[in-house]
């Protein structure tokens, strides 16, 4: 049982609707295979899914999107069926954070950007949804996959006027193991997450070890890509990113309680005593989620000790070093 796995970090679904859009100075860009799926009827929430998602190398299309993200009563598709049918379609959705400079972060990188505009008025709103797949700064023209517009020219005056009124709303959908080219850790771990109970434990466990590839210093991603390993199975790579991550902060107690009963699950209870027992008295005059856990952790090495034989070579791998701090 991981009994500290899951990070205090709820999604984060919304970006801020006061930033700044001003005529960028972007260089050229044209993602050209992205695939285009023309549509009119479904007011194109599945269509520009559908574009997402087989770029990101799914095997679907617009129709079989319709009974998963199409509202018949509301007359489209909201941002929760999205998102909930991307993960259906074995994809992490990220909601884009940071507005256009975000959004031409994307672009760079090769990855197409479904956005929300609201192409009538704030007090009579027209919802669409169109995926952008790049800019001509002569003009200063966004592209576009729009409703049955393959490559649609849209000045950006009128283009970021219509994003900024749907608060900027976009979506973008990376390859598995990959993460957006834009955000920051924080974001990412926020959205990942959040999400991360309703995905498959292969595809998280790769996208925390992209995460942390990114950013290598960030204990927070060290320690949810090693709970990620260990709910995927994989009690080895779980081990190695515990014992890093505890090179690196021997005080991080959630790791080293993981750590321990990893240990303990794995047949190791003496390697485990001897991990916890630093947690043990860092937390004695502690009450918390945490605290209590590191209790239960040793209570159930102390009853499991005496009654489980070990490989002592077997745990001295798994621990990588006998004299861990």
């Amino acid at each position: 049982m991981i009994r500290t796995a899951a990070l205090a970090l709820t999604a984060l679904l919304s970006a801020c609707a006061t930033i700044t859009a001003q005529p960028p100075e972007e260089a050229a860009s044209e993602l050209t295979t992205v695939p285009f799926f023309p549509q009119e009827a479904y007011q194109c929430g599945p269509a520009a899914l559908a574009t997402l998602l087989v770029h990101s190398g799914v095997a679907i299309t617009p129709e079989a999107l319709v009974p998963q993200v199409y509202l018949p009563g509301r007359g489209g598709s909201l941002q929760v069926e999205l998102l909930a049918a991307t993960r259906r379609s074995g994809r992490i959705p990220f909601t884009l954070q940071g507005g256009p400079e975000a959004l031409f972060r994307e672009l760079e990188a090769g990855n197409p950007v479904l956005v929300l505009q609201n192409l009538g008025r704030e007090w009579l709103p027209r919802w669409h949804y169109a995926v952008v797949i790049g800019y001509q700064p002569e003009g200063q023209r966004v592209l576009l996959r729009s409703g049955t517009e393959r490559r649609r020219l849209e000045r950006w005056n009128r283009f970021s006027a219509s994003w900024a009124h749907a608060d900027y709303w976009g979506l973008v959908i990376p390859r598995p193991g990959e993460i957006p080219a834009s955000g920051h850790a924080d974001n990412l771990a926020r959205e990942l997450a959040g999400q991360e109970r309703l995905l498959e434990p292969a595809l998280v466990a790769a996208t925390w070890d992209a995460a942390r590839e990114r950013w290598p210093e960030d204990p927070n991603l060290l320690f949810a890509a090693a709970n990620a390993h260990r709910v995927n199975a994989d009690t080895e790579g779980a081990a190695q990113l515990y014992y890093t991550l505890l090179m690196q902060s021997p005080q991080h107690i959630p790791a080293r309680n993981n750590f321990a009963d990893l240990l303990l699950q794995a047949g190791c209870p003496v390697s485990a005593e001897r991990l916890i027992a630093p947690a043990r008295h860092a937390t004695t005059v502690l009450s918390s989620p945490i605290a209590d856990a590191v209790r239960q952790t040793a209570a159930d090495i102390a009853r499991q000790r005496a009654q489980v034989t070990y490989d002592p070579d077997y745990c001295r791998a798994l621990t990588q070093d006998p004299t861990l701090p």
